[in-house]
């Protein structure tokens, strides 16, 4: 409690007498401390430090000593009435110094002074001197006695307030004990809710509210994850029901998929690999629901046939992705794009010969979605299967997967992306599948660990079921990329979305539904040559399957393949990449030491088709295959790999002219000549083309076409990949992106070092393959 004014600011500290009714008192000298005789020996004092005295015995007495002296105090300031009593003549200052015991009598200011004295408080509390002169004239008061009254009122004002306070808390306090005892009550004898009897005896163990505190902060869990789940089913479900007496549908999710949400085991029986568990903790996982719900609305609104967000692409095929519509009109669900990438957004839509329920677990299917794009997929797992869906079906299949998508040329770095798989069924036949980056979920999440060089925004395909097997597919593609990688020669076509755009996706599906098709086929694939069988054309498709794998692994340099990349170098205008690795113990390749090497050129006007056409004309090959040193070639078996007889498989035969070995009966030398057996396999879609071929053995082949094991048949492809160069449309002639690769065995030992002859070798056959097509089209 505050006395300030009571006091002399500046003196002797002796309190002032007050004045009652015209009698004068003297505080605190009936006080029984001041004849206890240990004070007295305690304190040297003389008479006039008497009023040192009094004060001193307000903290040396007793409790209720000095609880008496505080509330007399309390009183006193209480019956100024706010001030209205004071000093006659002014403040303590004016008490003569010498004489300290002669005391001045209080003057109660008159009902008029103390109204205008409190509107002038409530309006200015602290008034300045002027302020004070001015009131002291008009209320016929001195200054001093203006000043120490609004001093004394301040702190009456400051008393009043703490009083309050503390009143407040000691009635909060006092029902926090009443409360507290009544749950202590109830704890020592707490009841059963279902049976009404005692649940146990004794107070609750520290343990045990330790467990209910969790027990509550997982319900809010359970609660929060639900809400999010009736978003993920598009219904109502409630947090209470039993996943033991819940349909199919609701265990699906409301058990095994929220399980798997918070860390529980993924579900029994599914098709699907299960990847290593704790990959994910329990917030992640709710956060990447967040993320995938987000991304399916985004890909829904996008895939509308009305959409506002799509303008045509300027060759006429597909669409592109208005950025400021679309930047407008929808939320981005992903970090900020980096302000050194490009965005390439694009929009396909097609009819596939393939089931929409068989589409859709293959998409979900880490093993088998990378197969059916083998030149666009070159490498894809799972990390984490949230959810495997729900009833047995992929309805809210959730799973975090990693893969890194490739374009055939050195010139265009792998794109390495971590990204989140959503599935989810929008009606009767109609699925969507959603692919959305998860970068800025968790850092290690980033593909590979290292700087982020693409994010994929949301993406992915709407599936419609059509009849007799057939599916209507709606691809978006959308991607944010590092273009300072890419070389100028393959910028266009990738803004354009040639390259891993939606037509590139949605042309190379249509075109391995049709292969797929007719390998499932029961009736034998097409062939030219009936001395193959039914099993052995199937086996020769594998084979080229595996070849034309292996070529693009030599073009992109998987990790898997464990290429060890030389120094580039420049052949003419050109730049050659080369890279070597040992082969061991693969029976599908023969041991040694493998070289490879692979460059892309542009050949201006000239399309990709006339290229493609060119390329694969076995009786123009003469025209740019050294290897077949001019020699005629014969093509032995044709297999059709779909309606587009650019896509098959073929069987030639080079006969390749020898060196002098004999003389003829005039005495002449005659040239001998030497047969040559090459497997080639040809793709052909809107988005591009391979030629890929291989020298095979004649009795390994023989084998395949009857029918034999081709996984132990021994090839080295090579082969050309080729694009569009994205400037056709409008009545132009587009030109077209070659990409030439060969795979040579420079050693059969596999600890032999590559020599600078061999590298040089490979460089100048490269060269002058790549002359012999410019020459040949004129380029």
């Amino acid at each position: 409690m505050s006395f300030d004014g009571l006091f002399d600011s500046g003196g002797s500290g002796a309190l002032p007498p007050y004045s009652s009714g015209g009698v004068q008192q003297t505080r605190f000298l009936s006080n029984p401390v001041f004849s206890t005789p240990g004070l007295s020996l305690g304190l040297q004092m003389n008479t006039a430090g008497q009023g040192d005295m009094s004060r001193l015995g307000v903290f040396t007495g007793g409790v209720g000593d000095v609880e008496a002296i505080v509330k007399s105090r309390e009183e006193e300031n209480e019956s100024r009435s706010g001030g209205s009593d004071n000093l006659e003549g002014g403040s303590g200052d004016d008490i003569d110094q010498e004489n300290p015991r002669k005391k001045k009598r209080y003057h109660r200011h008159t009902p008029q002074q103390i109204q205008e004295l409190e509107a002038l408080f409530k309006e200015c509390p602290h008034p300045d001197e002027k302020q004070r002169m001015e009131l002291s004239k008009r209320l016929n008061l001195d200054p001093r006695q203006v000043k120490f009254w609004f001093q004394n009122r301040r702190t009456q004002m400051k008393t009043q307030i703490e009083r309050h306070e503390n009143s407040i808390l000691r009635s909060e306090n006092d029902k926090l004990r009443a409360e507290n005892l009544t749950i202590r009550e109830a704890m020592r004898s707490p009841v059963c809710g279902s049976c009404g009897s005692p649940a146990m005896l004794g107070e609750v163990s520290l343990e045990e509210q330790q467990l209910r505190i969790e027990n509550a902060r997982l319900k809010d869990e359970l609660d929060r994850v639900c809400a999010l789940a009736s978003r993920f089913l598009g219904r109502p479900m409630s947090a209470l029901s039993s996943p033991f007496s819940a349909s199919p549908l609701e265990l699906g999710v409301g058990f095994t998929g929220l399980a798997a949400m918070v860390g529980g085991d993924y579900t029994a029986g599914s098709s699907m690999p299960q990847p290593p568990r704790a990959v994910l903790a329990g917030s992640e996982r709710s956060l990447l629901l967040e993320l995938a719900l987000a991304a399916m609305d985004e890909l829904v609104k996008l895939a509308q046939v009305d959409s506002p967000f799509w303008i045509p692409n300027i060759d006429g095929r597909g669409e592109v992705l208005n950025l400021e519509e679309y930047t407008r009109a929808l939320p981005r669900c992903v970090a900020p794009k980096p302000a050194d990438f490009f965005s390439e957004a694009t929009r396909d839509t097609a009819i596939v010969l393939i089931d929409g329920m068989i589409l859709v677990d293959t998409f979900m299917d880490a093993n088998r979605w990378a197969k059916m794009f083998p030149c666009v997929v070159a490498k894809a797992a799972t990390i984490d299967i949230i959810s495997s869906g729900m009833g047995g079906t992929r309805n809210g299949a959730f799973q975090l997967m990693q893969a890194e998508l490739q374009v055939l040329t050195p010139l265009v770095p792998v794109r390495a992306v971590s990204f989140l798989r959503f599935c989810k069924q929008h009606a009767e036949g109609v699925w969507a599948v959603v692919d959305v980056s998860v970068d800025g979920i968790r850092e290690s999440l980033a593909a590979s660990g290292s700087h982020m060089s693409c994010r994929r925004l949301p993406s992915g395909y709407l599936v419609q079921a059509m009849p007799s097997g057939y599916s209507k597919v709606t691809w978006i593609e959308h991607a944010e990329y590092d273009e300072t990688a890419v070389h100028q020669l393959y910028r266009p076509p990738l803004r354009a979305g040639i390259c891993l755009g939606a037509r590139r996706w949605i042309s190379a599906l249509q075109r391995q539904s049709e292969y797929l098709a007719i390998m499932s086929a029961t009736s034998p694939p097409p062939s030219d040559n009936p001395a193959i069988t039914v099993a052995g054309k199937r086996s020769m498709m594998r084979l080229a399957g595996r070849m034309t794998e292996n070529f693009c692994a030599g073009v992109c340099a998987w990790a898997e393949r464990k290429w060890r990349e030389l120094r580039s170098a420049e052949v003419g205008e050109d730049m050659v990449r080369v890279m070597t690795r040992q082969s061991v113990d693969d029976p599908g390749e023969p041991p040694g030491v493998v070289l490879s090497a692979a460059t892309s050129v542009w050949l201006p006007m000239v399309s990709a088709q006339r290229l493609f056409e060119f390329l694969r004309d076995e009786q123009l090959r003469r025209e740019w295959d050294i290897l077949s040193n001019g020699g005629p070639m014969q093509e032995v078996a044709h297999i059709a790999k779909g309606h587009d007889r650019g896509n098959s498989v073929s069987l030639l035969r080079a006969t390749v002219p020898a060196a002098a070995s004999a003389m003829d009966a005039n005495g002449n030398q005659k040239q001998e000549e030497e047969s040559m057996l090459i497997l080639q396999e040809t793709s052909t879609d809107a988005a591009g083309s391979l030629v890929v071929y291989a020298p095979v053995d004649a009795p390994a082949i023989n084998l395949v076409m009857n029918g034999g094991d081709s996984s132990y048949v021994a090839l080295l492809p090579s082969g050309f990949s080729i694009l569009p160069d994205g400037s056709g449309g409008s009545g132009n002639v587009g030109g077209s992106l070659l990409t030439v690769a060969f795979q040579i065995l420079v050693s059969t030992l596999s600890t032999a070092e590559l020599t600078v002859q061999s590298v040089d070798t490979v460089k100048s056959l490269i060269s002058c393959t790549v002359l012999k097509i410019k020459s040949a089209l004129t380029c």
